[in-house]
């Protein structure tokens, strides 16, 4: 499976993620994603959305400044409402488990 994806349209204003993890939830199999440049935007998706939406592209496209980075993103950033981060765990056999 590719590790490095580009969505279609920013989540939170950024567009470039990374697939860290593969889980079960009730059966099916759970993508977790993290975006490359902010470990705190941060999703999960089904083989499905990943695969055959086409909202996602294998691989990192290059993009320009404004495309890969919106405004979304500053002002998420900027915001003052608190919300629920999301921790990640990497299972064992992940490409991005270090210990």
């Amino acid at each position: 499976m590719e590790n490095f994806w580009t969505s279609n349209k920013p989540i939170k204003g950024l567009r470039h993620f990374v697939l860290v993890n593969e889980a079960k939830e009730k059966g099916n199999i759970i993508f977790l994603m993290v975006s490359a440049l902010d470990s705190e935007i941060n999703l999960k998706t089904t083989y499905e959305e990943l695969i055959n939406s086409g909202n996602w592209y294998k691989g990192w496209i290059n993009l320009s400044k404004n495309q890969s980075v919106t405004e979304e993103y500053v002002n998420y950033k900027s915001s003052n409402k608190l919300e629920d981060i999301n921790e990640i765990f990497v299972n064992e056999d992940s490409a991005f488990n270090i210990s």
